[in-house]
């Protein structure tokens, strides 16, 4: 810590000594973040929403726009029974258990509503389709940018939020171990200011996939996998709850996500990354044999394809899995990859192979090994017997022409972190809430478990942002 910082932590911490004061502070501008905000002022406060980038949105801007909700009148119309219950059934097993019961049930508690409050904020939601951790679809479509750009239109219109960019939390600040957090030293613009917050502190400042000191020290298995994520994603919100004592949860669980092609342009993201798996595809290495079963989570993919030659396998696929293709529906539009060049295509799976670089007779050799696994109805290599987590039923792979993707594993968020109560409640090591802190978004563990379901991190930004916000909001400082 510099003489400036540690100068201006002292002077906050033994007298108070604020630049500013407010009721909450929010610190982060993606998804999380202006729930949060949004929430605390509808609750009749003065919020401060302190975003370190140039421009606000995170991570959330660069994520595919899925928001898991179970039913829904979009489901309703599409003919798809789904329930809260159903929901949280799945969370829990996708999550193999390892997932907080509590904070699960607050998920789906809440979910309908918060899907609900995102409609009455100007969000448009388009199709529902099904995806990884997901036996019936449940995953609502969204275009994030507009996502943000409504919320915030939502925050500038409300006289109680300030949104600040371009400025950076450095410390929390509290008067003693025992003490509240009362505020946060700040730099801005080359300053350091003491911003004091009345009621609470909330963090959402995203997680640390573009930390590599914090995925060496938490995830070196994921030393293979690319990395992509808002640049301002570098576990500042840890970092600072940690100086705390807060506990930590999910870091074991840290995995990269499935279906990247290896050559991905990060500002092209999601269309040069499918996941055919979940339309029936399989996968193989370079040998040409499969290495999983590709109904599973893509976390759980991602962690299988990292311990394949060159981290790499290729998706393959007909044209019946091709026909599957949703046309502007992130990863499971197929169309733009091939224009792109980087989905290959043949007639015959021999010059397929020829393309990929597989031995001719190792690929039809496994693909002819799975046909006659789905006309037995068993495979009995991997025990697949579905599209997605038991949803959809398997086809072979027959019908010409013949596709293949290469594709890797990448850190886009890190999903696990501080350990938080159903009231978003930042706790300690023992388990102790840490009195006037809050968190919600990527920053926060305990709610995935092993894997994840697609559409559950948007999700929790909501749901769980909303959460914090309120009961910063209703903090009594006294």
């Amino acid at each position: 810590m510099d003489r400036e910082l540690r100068d201006k932590v002292a002077a906050a911490t033994h007298a108070a000594a604020w630049d500013e004061t407010t009721d909450v502070i929010v610190i982060g501008g993606g998804l999380a973040g202006h729930c949060a905000a949004l929430a605390a002022a509808e609750a009749g406060v003065q919020v401060w929403l302190i975003e370190k980038q140039p421009q606000i949105g995170g991570s959330t801007v660069l994520s595919s726009g899925y928001f898991a909700f179970a039913g829904t009148d979009l489901q309703a119309r599409a003919g798809i029974q789904d329930s809260g219950e159903a929901l949280y059934q799945a969370l829990r097993e996708v999550g193999e258990h390892q997932n907080c019961e509590e904070l699960v049930r607050a998920y789906v508690d809440h979910q309908i509503d918060a899907y609900h409050w995102l409609r009455a904020q100007g969000v448009a939601f388009g199709n529902v389709v099904m995806s990884s951790g997901q036996s019936v679809a449940r995953s609502h479509s969204t275009l994030p940018r507009e996502v943000i750009a409504a919320l915030a239109r939502q925050a500038q219109s409300n006289g109680a939020i300030t949104t600040l960019t371009q400025c950076t939390a450095e410390r929390l600040v509290r008067a003693g171990p025992d003490q509240p957090v009362a505020g946060v030293i700040v730099r801005t613009r080359g300053q350091l200011r003491a911003l004091g917050a009345r009621k609470g502190v909330v963090l959402a400042c995203g997680g640390f996939s573009m930390s590599e000191e914090l995925l060496r020290l938490f995830a070196p298995n994921q030393a293979k996998a690319l990395r992509y994520g808002g640049p301002g994603n570098t576990g500042d919100g840890i970092l600072m709850a940690w100086q705390l004592g807060a506990g930590f949860a999910d870091m074991g669980y840290v995995k990269g996500t499935f279906g990247s092609h290896p050559q991905a342009d990060h500002s092209q993201h999601w269309t040069q990354s499918i996941l055919a798996v979940y339309r029936g595809a399989i996968v193989v290495n370079r040998q040409g044999t499969r290495f999983v079963d590709e109904s599973v989570s893509y976390k759980l993919l991602g962690d299988a394809v990292l311990m394949q030659p060159e981290a790499i396998g290729y998706q393959i696929f007909d044209q019946t899995v091709m026909d599957r293709s949703s046309p502007g529906v992130a990863l499971f539009d197929f169309e733009p990859a091939l224009k792109l060049g980087l989905l290959m295509q043949a007639d015959t799976l021999g010059e397929l192979a020829d393309r990929v670089g597989i031995a001719r007779t190792a690929l039809s050799a496994t693909v002819g090994r799975y046909n006659g696994f789905v006309t037995a109805g068993h495979d009995a290599d991997f025990g697949r017997n579905s599209l997605s987590s038991g949803g959809g039923a398997l086809t072979k792979i027959e019908r010409p022409p013949f596709y293949a993707f290469c594709s890797t594993s990448v850190v886009l968020a890190t999903y696990c972190g501080l350990t938080v109560d159903p009231t978003m409640r930042v706790l300690d090591v023992f388990g102790e809430p840490i009195a006037g802190l809050y968190a919600a978004g990527e920053l926060t563990g305990g709610f995935h478990g092993v894997a994840y379901m697609t559409g559950t991190s948007l999700g929790k930004c909501t749901v769980f942002g909303r959460i914090a916000g309120r009961n910063a909001a209703a903090r009594n400082a006294a």
